[in-house]
Order: structure tokens, then sequence, then C-alpha cells
């Protein structure tokens, strides 16, 4: 096992993402904490991981909430090995008609709710350690209407650069995965959560044949990427942001819809 004997700290650890990847460290050895705004679904998903997890209901975007997890991780952990800072939200902001608070709300939770988590959990961090941010590749697509969650996404990949120079004397290594469209529960929210299945058939259909290997990622496919970059596997790479998107953004000609 790739994990024994680690202690990992997931961000956003209840559902989507977060929870395959919560998964799939405990099946690698690892201790897991993870966090989630929804008491609900954090209790169902720490008694689905087993006695090798741990929840915490907090909001990484509320300081109080922050301070009271890293100090309850710091009782019940001590040290950690891992941390994958994975919560986050999106929001729409169509320039001309964007909501100011709509904005700043997206900038808070995706950028600063990021750093200080990170800010908090270097004090408990091993030599050696893992730190892994959860990028997009919104980072380079230009979509209309999603100014705010592009721009935290661009900044998430700069962030983790410097935090891998602050962060280098410790070899504590800081590194981006960006998935791209990928089958969570953030897709049935907002404007596609009142659409008919036949619909969100369509929409599905139509980002599969956007992407070069035809399909639509799941989240095990982020999840393994995320556990490349907190084992040794990955021992030498540092400051990198890897695309898990299916070869959507590195070779678009490829997709389905675009071949020759």
């Amino acid at each position: 096992m790739k994990l024994t004997g680690k202690k990992a700290l997931i961000t956003g650890g209840n559902s989507g993402i977060g929870l395959a990847t919560a998964r799939l460290f405990v099946a690698e050895g690892a201790e897991v904490a993870i966090t989630g705004r929804d008491q609900k679904t954090l209790d169902e998903a720490v008694a689905e991981l087993g006695p090798n997890a741990r929840g915490y209901r907090a909001d990484v975007a509320v300081a109080d909430d922050r301070k009271r997890l890293f100090a309850d991780i710091a009782r019940d952990f001590g040290k950690l090995d891992i941390v994958f800072v994975n919560a986050g939200i999106t929001g729409r902001t169509p320039t001309g008609a964007a909501d100011e608070a709509v904005f700043e709300n997206v900038i808070h939770v995706n950028l600063n709710g990021a750093f200080f988590t990170v800010n908090s959990a270097a004090p408990l961090l091993n030599d050696g350690a893992s730190i892994i941010f959860n990028g997009s590749v919104h980072n380079y697509l230009g979509q209309a209407g999603v100014a705010a969650y592009a721009a935290t996404k661009g900044g998430i990949v700069a962030m983790a650069r410097a935090i891998a120079a602050d962060l280098a004397p410790r070899n504590i290594r800081v590194n981006v995965v960006a998935p791209g469209a990928t089958k969570t529960p953030i897709w049935k929210r907002g404007s596609r959560a009142s659409i008919s299945a036949e619909q969100s058939a369509k929409v599905d259909d139509l980002f599969s044949s956007a992407v070069p290997l035809g399909r639509w990622g799941e989240p095990e496919d982020v999840a393994k990427a995320a556990l490349f970059l907190a084992s040794e596997d990955s021992s030498y790479i540092n400051a990198v942001e890897l695309m898990v998107d299916g070869g959507l953004t590195g070779a678009p000609f490829g997709a389905p819809n675009l071949r020759g």
C-alpha cells in the first residue's frame, strides 16, 4: 500500500472528488480527516470510510471554523503528511450582469479558503509532506459566465508555485491536480438542477464529444492522480499542474466533434 502510516486531510471530503480520494487514501493505508459543511453527508461519508476516517464539520473559508478544525486535527492526528485542498464552489458571474456578492464569495472560498487552509496546516505538516490543490481546466478554457471561478483556478496554480517555494526548505511538495468535466454532484446544482433527464443527457453527450477520450471523467480518475501526487511515486515532482481532463486542454482537436 502506498500510504501506510500516513495521515491526510481532505477538505470537502464528504462528496464527489473529495470522497473518492478519501476512499482511495484509506484503501492505501492512510488515516484520513475529511471536512464538509453538511453534517448529514459528512456522517454518511465517515460511516462508509470506516474506522480510519474522522469527519469535521467546518467551512474552510471561515476563520473561526479553521481555527477549531486545526485544533481538533492537532489533538486527534498530531501531525499531517498529506493535505488535499479540495473544497470549493462555483458561481455564475457573466460580464455585464455579475452580482458582486457572488463574485466575491467565489473568490473568498476558492482562493482565501484554499490559502488559509494551507497556512493553518503548515505547522502540523511533517517535513517531506505533500500538498495538493484541486484546480480546473477553467484555468485555460475561457468559458462564458465563469470569470470568478476561472480566476480562482488560475490563481490556485500561481499560488501553489509560491507556496512550493516557501516550503521547499522543509522538502514539502506542492502540486495541483486539474480535473476536466467530472461526474460529481456539483454538476446537478445551479442551472442544471431544474432541467429534464433528456436535456441532461444531451449536455452529457455534448461534453463527451468535446473530450479526446470521448467520455466524462469519474471522481476516481482524479483520486488516482491525487494519490500519485500524495505518494512517494511522485517524490521528485513539485510545483506542477497535472491535467486530468482526457486531453481536453492538451489535444482539443482529437475530440470526436473535431476529428477530420
